[in-house]
């Protein structure tokens, strides 16, 4: 065998189709294109899914689930490491730092696996229910940072407006209730009463005479 010998295997290559080139080569005339037609014309071609007009079937089914495009930079750490960590205070930085995540990662959460036997202040990153209560347990707290986070920034917006609403309804409840004015007649009659001159009390009332009777 020699170089120069080299060649394909019979059948794995084929001579391109030179369209146009008269009817004798069998793709003379229309060229393959078939006769009239949207793709029988220059640019007649339409993208991959194309159904005429009506809906395509890609758009016809529903859609499912939701891939985030940040997941892949959002890393787990576990208790356990931050019992190996040595650190009083743990953010994402130091967690960098210490190599736990990566240097791309944009966020962390922390997860109950492992134990933590030591007082650690998290903050900053993300704490399901089970390690918090594993923290707090251990002596360590968890930042209010992290719940306004979680939460987002519309339930924070609620909590305000919640919280300004309640200071509002007790510093109502605080105010005395203002007096209605009394009626005017009885206010008058009062005056008046206060005015007159008062009786001796050993004074009896004067009797009123009988009227007479009526004549027949």
């Amino acid at each position: 065998m020699r170089l120069n010998d080299l060649k394909p295997a019979a059948g794995s290559k084929s001579a391109r189709h030179r369209v146009g080139r008269g009817i004798g080569s069998g793709w003379g005339k229309t060229a393959g294109r078939g006769h009239k037609g949207q793709k029988a014309r220059a640019g007649g071609f339409h993208k991959v899914g194309f159904e005429g007009g009506q809906m395509p079937l890609h758009r016809r089914l529903p859609k499912r689930g939701f891939t985030s495009l940040s997941r892949r930079y959002v890393e787990v750490v576990r208790l356990g490491e931050l019992q190996k960590l040595g650190v009083d205070e743990v953010d994402l930085m130091v967690l960098k730092q210490a190599g736990v995540v990566s240097a791309l990662a944009i966020d962390a959460r922390v997860i109950k696996s492992g134990e933590l036997s030591r007082k650690v202040s998290v903050r900053g990153i993300g704490v399901t229910r089970g390690a918090k209560a594993a923290i707090e347990a251990a002596g360590g707290t968890v930042a209010a940072l992290v719940e306004a986070k979680k939460a987002g920034k519309k339930a924070a917006r609620y909590a305000e407006r919640r919280k300004a609403l309640e200071a509002s309804i007790a510093a109502a409840e605080k105010k005395p209730a203002e007096k209605k004015p009394a009626d005017k007649k009885a206010a008058d009659k009062k005056a008046a009463d206060a005015a007159a001159p008062k009786k001796p009390a050993g004074e009896a009332a004067p009797k009123k005479k009988a009227d007479k009777p009526a004549a027949k």
